[in-house]
């Protein structure tokens, strides 16, 4: 190989070396995922902050641990029309504004109690300016019990899923009847 081509290789790939720590790897790519939606990781990672505040893990899974978040975008992305995803996407990006504003720290930083009392009044915010806020968390709220509800593990272990009702028994008075136990 020739000396000359050598060394320019070399300095082509010690220049290349060089720029790297310059460039900027740290911006979130929009996930494939969700072709209507533009959605980039962090956000996921918010939306699933959101649906823990609002099914917390206790006795029993939380909302996250079922993986709601992926339910809350897959419903978002299949079953809603381009205004209503725009909606929620813009939403999804002014929320940590909205947090910022009213609370001066980042969702994450809050406690638990601060968390569901942002969530609870962002559903009921008013005005075209948090239009698109307020539809995001009610949107949220309603696709996260919705996920959890339906979930296998709430429909196999929890409150056991009957195809069929039960038996037909006429003798039973309707005080001595239980309500399954949803809440743990």
């Amino acid at each position: 190989m020739n000396r000359r081509i050598a060394l320019r290789h070399l300095a082509l790939i010690s220049g290349g070396l060089a720029l790297i720590p310059s460039c900027d790897f740290s911006s979130d790519d929009i996930l494939a995922a969700y072709e209507k939606l533009k959605v980039t990781a962090s956000q996921k990672t918010l939306l699933g902050s959101i649906s823990d505040t609002i099914i917390p893990a206790g006795e029993i899974k939380g909302a996250l641990d079922i993986e709601v978040p992926d339910f809350i975008l897959v419903m978002v992305n299949d079953c809603m029309d381009t205004s209503n995803q725009e909606l929620f996407t813009q939403g999804l990006a002014a929320f940590p504004n909205y947090v910022k504003s009213a609370t001066g720290k980042k969702f994450d930083a809050l406690s638990s109690k601060e968390k569901e009392e942002l969530i609870l009044a962002g559903t009921k915010l008013e005005g075209e300016e948090n239009k698109a806020l307020s539809y995001f968390l009610n949107t949220t709220k309603r696709f996260t019990i919705q996920g959890y509800m339906a979930s296998e593990y709430i429909q196999t272990e929890i409150i056991p899923y009957s195809l069929i009702p039960g038996e037909y028994n006429g003798a039973v008075l309707i005080s001595d009847l239980q309500k399954p136990r949803i809440n743990g």
